[in-house]
């Protein structure tokens, strides 16, 4: 993938080849939603594997970001949309329109402030948002994917927060844990995160 600068941690790439394996091996087209989708890591990886995806960020610029991101990976004939909207906004719109989603990535921030004064906290919103993201899910849900780089939380909450949802509704397996930077010149990672997903 020919990125330019994403901004983005060298970890994510274990995420991006998870999901990548996880699209590939599908035999049909999955439909990606990428919340938070910032300078779009997530969203080059799964096109490259076939997915269509829609890229939500609240940012302009780092929507403009992942467009360059997209072209330089020279994937911009694939099935792509770019949504320039508050997350729990837009994820309302789909409800109310039908759309459903196979997979779901969010890398939610840890604190946010809306166009119109909306104040997130990861702590109090994160379990909210999976809840109302369940209402998007394809009735064949391949994967579901929540990144955190918020202080104080494990990955344990991730994990609780997924098996809470996706209980008795998908069949399935939920994994947490921590991503890292590995360190040169040693066996060393620099801790930096967590990860929670469920998968088919």
């Amino acid at each position: 993938m020919g990125f330019k600068h994403t901004g983005l941690f060298p970890e994510q790439a274990v995420n991006w080849d998870w999901m990548k394996n996880k699209i590939a091996n599908e035999k049909r087209e999955i439909k990606v939603l990428n919340l938070f989708a910032y300078t779009g890591g997530a969203t080059v990886a799964c096109l490259s594997s076939g997915a269509s995806v829609c890229h939500v960020d609240s940012s302009k610029g780092m929507t403009t970001w992942a467009k360059e991101n997209v072209l330089s990976s020279k994937l911009q004939d694939k099935k792509v949309r770019y949504i320039v909207d508050d997350v729990i906004k837009f994820v309302n719109r789909e409800i109310r329109r039908g759309n459903t989603y196979d997979a779901i990535i969010m890398d939610p921030p840890s604190y946010g402030r809306g166009t119109n004064g909306e104040v997130w906290q990861f702590e109090e919103s994160i379990f909210d948002l999976v809840k109302l993201c369940m209402k998007v899910l394809s009735e064949n849900p391949l994967f579901f994917l929540i990144n955190s780089y918020t202080t104080g939380i494990s990955a344990k909450v991730l994990e609780n927060i997924l098996n809470l949802n996706f209980r008795g509704k998908f069949k399935g397996q939920v994994t947490s844990g921590e991503i890292g930077i590995p360190m040169k010149k040693s066996n060393l990672v620099l801790p930096c995160g967590i990860f929670g997903r469920w998968e088919k």
